[in-house]
């Protein structure tokens, strides 16, 4: 039912015949025959398909898609080469800047970070338009926290970047023992200002690996 093209197959290839997922499957179908959905149904799975597991390096937390035209494309906090950026991933640049110097870049799509083994990873993999969290609790979580976990049984440290409440509650799937966990508020414009302006993720992350990620967008 799902192909994503790389070791994910395998790895998740048990939970794509669990009762949780055929009714998430059910519901995705209805969902996309009468509203619209984000991202593309071909994009639902990109945060895997880009950054394989063995690849993995770092992973960024977010909650679920961009739920405005044109934004999702599978990868969190990112959107394509000519899609206004959103607040919180304005933020985001703000604070790469502050902590590594790198200028805001001219475009919000984080694929480049992808290619490096960053995974960007949201807990809900689809939301219909203008409803932010509509699709919280049919059971993309419980898909997304078992990829969390055999992240989080790979023997070689990845940093996991949690950014307000909702992804730091997915600090109890990681093995803290082993990998490093970054955390602060989220960079959305309600939060940034408690937090996340001054956490320095992108040197602490560079600091936490052998060879460091270059965070540059161009």
């Amino acid at each position: 039912m799902v192909c994503i093209g790389n070791h994910w197959d395998v790895l998740l290839k048990d939970q794509f015949t669990q009762p949780y997922y055929l009714r998430l499957r059910e519901f995705l179908k209805s969902e996309y025959a009468s509203h619209t959905v984000y991202p593309d149904m071909n994009d639902i799975f990109n945060a895997f398909r880009y950054t394989d597991y063995e690849d993995v390096r770092a992973v960024i937390i977010g909650q679920d898609p961009y739920h405005e035209p044109g934004q999702a494309h599978g990868l969190c906090f990112s959107v394509r080469k000519g899609v206004p950026k959103p607040p919180s991933l304005v933020n985001i640049f703000k604070e790469m800047q502050s902590d590594i110097g790198i200028p805001e870049p001219p475009h919000g799509e984080l694929t480049a970070w992808t290619k490096q083994g960053v995974m960007l990873l949201n807990s809900v993999l689809t939301v219909r338009q203008g409803c932010a969290g509509s699709h919280a609790g049919k059971g993309w979580e419980t898909l997304t926290d078992r990829a969390i976990e055999l992240l989080g049984k790979r023997q070689k440290p990845i940093v996991f970047i949690l950014w307000g409440g909702y992804a730091r509650k997915k600090k109890a799937l990681i093995d803290t023992s082993r990998h490093v966990v970054i955390e602060s508020a989220h960079p959305s414009p309600l939060s940034a200002y408690n937090g996340f302006f001054g956490s320095k993720p992108f040197s602490r992350c560079n600091a936490a690996l052998d060879t460091p990620i270059d965070w540059t967008i161009t």
